[in-house]
């Protein structure tokens, strides 16, 4: 079942005439360019020149999280007397690749580093105790977590008992007691007072990365030339994507780095990585990263072993590595089969129940689904319906859930309303995860959804378009194409441009490998080949007279047949009106 194209809301442009002209005069940039910024909320030249030109220097102070001398002071304690050390990483891509980069770095400066990476299955409740044993067989006595531990008080109690220390370094909100450790870093914390809430898993290893190379260096016990900070960078741009790190300020830095040195890096695994998906290296951006590396990786801490990710990252032997990237294309096309069945199932159900979309959540909940895959399900459902969703996979009496959310329904309040019938729960504010037995699957969904539906109104679950700027076809050349550049890297809060025109079609749409629908769309003699996806049902509607169009829609370069520009369309509507209208919002916000 889809949302019917009402229930669609095109959000316009914001307008500062004044201060899109500054820019475009400060920085000698497009016009379109600076209307972007100005609809993106940038309000002054200074906010627009960090955007734009902030480089590594830029970065901030890494001892500016207020326990960092701490956890500095412990790790140069156990280089000092030969401490074995234990990084315990979370089972997804952030979680991997900051465990790679500490356990690499760790390595470089001198250190015995050992590495665990949660396999967490259904009756796993903990974090961090099934690293204890690893711990302790291997004579750790130092243990720092990746990407997790910041909802881990007991169990990390239960390692200092055993004398180990704790370093946490964790980017998830704090849901309850602080853990007692010997340092806590994590910019969620609600003293901390450090300028970058957005750091990803792997963005903290990196500042720990980066406090303690600067140590040592001051101390004379490491050059900072025999080790390059920015050869991590390629590790964390591939978390941040993966984990939908806000791509501003500090965050926009490093990836923007991290792409560069992606493109050469050395890394072995993910050279064999990227030549088994036929990912061309100059044309590497966050998207390919996003849709192509990742989700390789992410299949296993879903369904397999995720270890094999961090050996992947660090491994030297091509043999070895060409062996690991085949496993991993191999268990991600399990992983899209299993996906592509549980997908069906709540299609299925909402199809056959569709009074549930009279509330403003979703919860499902089913015994056939496999627990490493519902966190897909959940965001796919959530972006489909544009409400909060959570989906459920039962085994025997225990029930984990993934909960994905809007803006507007900030997930960890609501949990800890129902924290008396969690086992546990942790997270951020849009996406979480949860852990409860399955007699209280009924009880949590009525207050759930209660809750949605007495916070949300309908309008905060139409789907929103957000527009950048109305544009016109004779525009869309490839030295603007160019210009846009200047705005990438784009991901979460800094998406591709969306934009609107009015055109013609110039012939009748057809219908592009059964789903999707492929537009030719004529302005003042400029003619653009539109793409739709999923609306090939609309082909037969504007088929009829081929009406008007007002198109939200993003420019690409399409290179399948040479090079040419296209549209990418995020939303149409039909229009009668074929005069210029000097409002071309007017229609753009229902009514």
């Amino acid at each position: 079942m889809k949302q019917e194209e009402n229930e669609v809301m095109w959000i316009p442009p914001k307008r500062d005439p004044s201060l899109k002209e500054k820019i475009v005069q400060e920085f000698n940039i497009h016009p379109i360019v600076a209307q972007i910024l100005v609809s993106r909320g940038f309000t002054s030249i200074k906010a627009v020149r960090q955007h734009l030109y902030s480089r590594l220097p830029n970065l901030h102070d890494p001892f500016l999280m207020e326990q960092m001398p701490a956890a500095v002071a412990r790790i140069s304690h156990a280089l000092e007397n030969h401490e074995n050390i234990l990084i315990y990483g979370d089972n997804d891509v952030d979680g991997m690749t900051g465990t790679a980069l500490l356990t690499e770095f760790l390595k470089n400066v001198g250190a015995n580093v050992f590495y665990y990476i949660s396999n967490r299955s259904m009756r796993r409740q903990s974090l961090i105790v099934e690293a204890l044993e690893y711990a302790q067989t291997n004579n750790c006595t130092l243990l720092i977590t990746v990407d997790c531990g910041i909802t881990a008080a007991s169990e990390i109690e239960q390692l200092t008992e055993q004398h180990v220390d704790v370093i946490i370094t964790d980017h998830h909100e704090p849901t309850g007691t602080i853990p007692h450790c010997v340092a806590t870093l994590n910019p969620k914390l609600t003293t901390s007072t450090y300028p970058n809430r957005d750091l990803t898993g792997v963005g903290v290893a990196f500042k720990l990365a980066h406090a303690l190379l600067n140590h040592l260096s001051s101390e004379g016990k490491c050059k900072p030339k025999e080790i390059d900070l920015k050869s991590y960078l390629d590790l964390v741009a591939l978390g941040t994507i993966s984990d939908m790190g806000a791509l501003l300020g500090e965050n926009r830095i490093l990836v923007g780095y991290g792409i560069k040195q992606l493109k050469r890096t050395k890394r072995v695994g993910l050279s064999k990585l990227m030549s088994l998906l036929h990912i061309d290296i100059r044309e590497l951006n966050t998207f390919t990263i996003a849709s192509k590396i990742a989700p390789p990786l992410n299949s296993l801490g879903r369904i397999a072993d995720p270890s094999k990710g961090v050996q992947m990252l660090l491994v030297r032997d091509t043999t070895k590595a060409e062996q690991l990237a085949k496993e991993l294309d191999l268990n991600n096309l399990e992983r899209q089969k299993i996906e592509k069945g549980m997908v069906l199932e709540v299609e299925n159900i909402i199809n056959i129940h569709p009074e549930m979309l009279t509330h403003n959540a979703i919860v499902i909940e089913s015994e056939n689904w496999h627990p490493g895959v519902i966190a897909i399900l959940s965001t796919r459902i959530c972006k489909q319906y544009n409400r909060p969703t959570v989906m459920i996979a039962i085994e025997k009496e225990i029930a984990k859930g993934s909960i994905r959310s809007i803006s507007e329904f900030p997930l960890l309040d609501q949990l800890k309303e129902s924290s008396d019938i969690l086992l546990n729960f942790g997270g951020h504010d849009l996406a979480a995860g949860m852990t409860l037995m399955k007699k209280d699957i009924p009880e949590f969904k009525k207050r759930f959804i209660k809750a949605a539906d007495k916070l949300l109104s309908k309008k905060d679950v139409v789907t929103k378009i957000p527009i950048d700027a109305a544009v016109d076809f004779k525009d869309l050349n490839f030295e603007f194409m160019e210009s846009l550049k200047l705005l990438e890297p784009w991901g979460n809060e800094n998406p591709p441009p969306v934009f609107v025109a009015k055109a013609k079609q110039a012939w009748p749409p057809r219908i592009y490998n059964k789903q999707h629908l492929k537009l030719f769309l004529e302005q003042n003699d400029w003619i653009l080949e539109g793409i739709a996806y999923g609306q090939a049902s609309a082909c037969a509607h504007l088929k009829r007279g081929t009406p008007p169009l007002e198109i939200a829609f993003t420019p690409q370069i399409n290179t399948s047949q040479g090079m040419s520009i296209q549209c990418v369309i995020r939303g149409f509507k039909v229009t009668q009106d074929t005069e210029k209208s000097p409002t071309v919002y007017d229609r753009l916000i229902p009514k």
